[in-house]
């Protein structure tokens, strides 16, 4: 059985947003690091990553009903440094965050599906998305959202300049 999506509203992320999307990301981490889950480290993303973000792509933030942010992510149309240079046939969904105090339950996937919604609006028939290969639990999280495993790029660029094996994951959008 499956939680229906819980009620939330999107928008696009602004600079005023920028300090609540830094402290999801560090909390975000700090939560995958206390649960065992090697992805992101607290500090790794700051306000100038998120910053560029928003000027350059998409950011979307989810709202609960009374205005608070349940979780965000990051939406690219293009992602070279992992799945190398392709025809513009995905959205590519990063930093998928919740708040893990207040979001309620089924938040990441209702992230998910907009993210999907909105490469599906674009014409995009494919969303993807990388993990870093030692995380195991992330990869059962997204094949139960109907991913499947694209394969794995082994030397995918990190922050300062140090190297780490991703699994790449797609979904055939309808």
């Amino acid at each position: 059985m499956t939680t229906p999506p819980p009620p939330l509203d999107f928008r696009p992320a602004r600079e005023g947003d920028i300090p609540t999307l830094v402290g999801l990301y560090d909390d975000a981490a700090r939560w995958m690091r206390s649960t065992g889950i090697d992805q992101w480290q607290p500090g790794e993303k700051d306000v100038p990553h998120f910053r560029r973000r928003i000027a350059e792509g998409e950011v979307w933030l989810a709202l609960t009903a009374d205005g608070g942010v349940a979780g965000a992510y990051e939406l690219w149309w293009e992602d070279e440094p992992a799945w190398g240079t392709r025809p513009p046939e995905a959205g590519y969904v990063h930093r998928l965050m919740t708040d893990r105090a207040t979001a309620p339950a089924g938040t990441g996937r209702a992230l998910l599906a907009h993210a999907e919604q909105r490469i599906a609006a674009a014409g995009r028939p494919l969303s993807r998305l990388d993990f870093k290969a030692s995380s195991p639990g992330l990869r059962a999280y997204y094949e139960s959202a109907g991913y499947t495993v694209a394969g794995e790029q082994p030397f995918k660029e990190g922050g300062g300049g140090s190297n780490y094996a991703v699994v790449l994951m797609e979904k055939k959008l309808g």
